[in-house]
């Protein structure tokens, strides 16, 4: 695994745009606030293209790469077309299995079960429905949190960007697969539950 997945602070910030189908986020080390990896969808066939600008943007599959910012490949993100829940897989930089997010049905706010390559639920990705706030947690100790920093009302209400930052505890170890299936499921938030 990458040692830049040892991080425990990062920025995501969704590159901004009126009318874009292609979804796009730049990962920044907010101390330096310099970017250090970048999360692109390439390769959008037309009828996805179509579907996003639709109410059915939710159901569409996706394909994410997250990379260094030198381009070397970290993890995939992807989801078949979803009809009634999501189910997305984690590949690491040999698209090898990691692990998946099941999303829950009827859940207030948002919630993903976190399994690892061997179905085993390693954790629990739950938001709040006031607000975009969501923490992971496996047996009732807090793993990691997702908030949304605001980048301004103005460029909030006329672009679909956001930002978030992703913190992620110090009891997680610095070679842990989990880091990698927490930065993943931070696109998750994004593509299933806040679109």
């Amino acid at each position: 695994m990458n040692p830049i997945l040892s991080q425990n602070l990062f920025l995501v910030k969704e590159h901004v745009g009126m009318f874009k189908a292609a979804n796009n986020f730049d990962i920044y080390n907010p101390e330096s606030n310099e970017i250090i990896m970048n999360c692109r969808e390439k390769n959008l066939g037309f009828f996805t293209k179509i579907l996003r600008f639709t109410d059915y943007k939710r159901a569409t599959p996706f394909n994410i790469e997250i990379s260094t910012a030198s381009g070397e490949k970290l993890i995939t993100v992807r989801r078949g077309i979803a009809i009634f829940r999501s189910t997305v897989e984690v590949l690491d930089e040999k698209d090898r299995l990691v692990g998946t997010f099941k999303q829950k049905f009827f859940s207030i706010g948002g919630k993903f079960d976190i399994l690892d390559k061997n179905e085993k639920p390693v954790a629990t990705l739950q938001g709040k429905w006031t607000g975009w706030d969501f923490k992971f947690s496996h047996e009732n100790k807090e793993l990691a949190q997702v908030t949304k920093k605001w980048a301004g009302m103005g460029k909030e209400l006329f672009t679909s960007a956001d930002n978030y930052v992703l913190n992620i505890e110090e009891t997680v170890a610095a070679d842990s697969p989990l880091r990698q299936l927490i930065l993943g499921a931070v696109m998750c938030i994004d593509m299933v539950l806040k679109e």
